[in-house]
């Protein structure tokens, strides 16, 4: 099966001639997204995308906006990304088969670096002074934080659906969203100085390092359901679930594992098993079978 053809939108041109040529593709998919759709360490070659070598009985091409750090409140600001909102409902707008999207992930991780200083309804974590006596991991959540991120990501993708239908050309295309898998707090940055991200806020807030797989386990859980309850909200909003797919990392790992390159990012191994689930859903989608 052919590989789905991944381009920047300068390649498009504009639509003018000389550009890329978009129609000898029966699928035509705008992406946005974080660094699951973009790169994942520094230097990038280190690891890869979603979209290394994910296939489908149908040619298809993806004009990819996304881009590393990016947040899904970010993703549809009129300032940083002029670009895509035009060719999403702007001149330059043609009709998508659908928008792909890799979001909250980044969301939940910069969430989740909010200092113990913070105010309880902006950390997603606890401080100590207020873990519950009850066990389990959900002791260390900071409930008013979690439900001030939760109704900020219904709203902010709310708005992300309002711009897909502010012009008739784009208005109710499919838009398909996935799942985080499993990570590992462990110190084990991006390089560059990006990261370790979890390893550094648990170390923060102080959090016995016996319950950090836990923690984060259902941290990313939480993020699933996030997800899976904003879908349900809109038939046209379909989630590839991959979490679950991947063998994590331990948290005594600092450098790559077989599915994992870095704390928060997978090695090319690791995005290729996610592929498998994601060409499963878009072949069912949009391939007819």
């Amino acid at each position: 099966m052919p590989e789905i053809t991944l381009i920047a939108p300068s390649q498009i041109n504009g639509g003018e001639a000389g550009g890329f040529p978009m129609d000898e593709f029966p699928l035509q998919f705008l992406a946005q997204g974080d660094s699951w759709f973009s790169i994942g360490s520094i230097p990038p070659f280190l690891t890869s995308n979603l979209f290394d070598k994910m296939s489908l009985s149908k040619r298809a091409v993806a004009v990819n906006c996304a881009r590393p750090g990016a947040e899904l409140q970010h993703m549809t600001n009129t300032t940083s990304n002029r670009t895509f909102l035009q060719l999403l409902n702007g001149k330059v707008a043609r009709r998508w088969t659908a928008l792909l999207l890799s979001g909250l992930g980044n969301d939940v991780i910069s969430a989740a670096q909010s200092p113990p200083s913070s105010s309880a309804g902006t950390r997603l974590l606890a401080k100590n002074s207020e873990w519950a006596t009850a066990t389990g991991a959900s002791r260390y959540f900071s409930e008013a934080g979690w439900q001030t991120f939760s109704q900020h990501a219904a709203d902010v993708f709310q708005v992300l659906v309002q711009s897909r239908d502010k012009s008739a050309v784009n208005r109710g295309i499919p838009i398909v969203l996935h799942t985080y898998d499993f990570v590992t707090a462990r110190n084990a940055g991006a390089g560059a100085g990006f990261g370790p991200w979890l390893f550094k806020a648990f170390t923060a807030f102080e959090i016995p390092a016996a319950d950090w797989d836990a923690l984060a386990m259902l941290l990313l859980a939480r993020v699933r359901d996030l997800i899976l309850s904003i879908a349900a909200t809109d038939a046209t909003i379909h989630v590839v679930d991959t979490q679950g797919t991947l063998q994590p990392a331990l948290k005594t790992d600092v450098g790559p594992t077989v599915h994992w390159q870095n704390e928060i990012h997978p090695t090319r191994t690791g995005y290729r098993r996610l592929g498998d689930v994601w060409e499963v859903q878009l072949e069912r989608l949009f391939c007819g079978s």
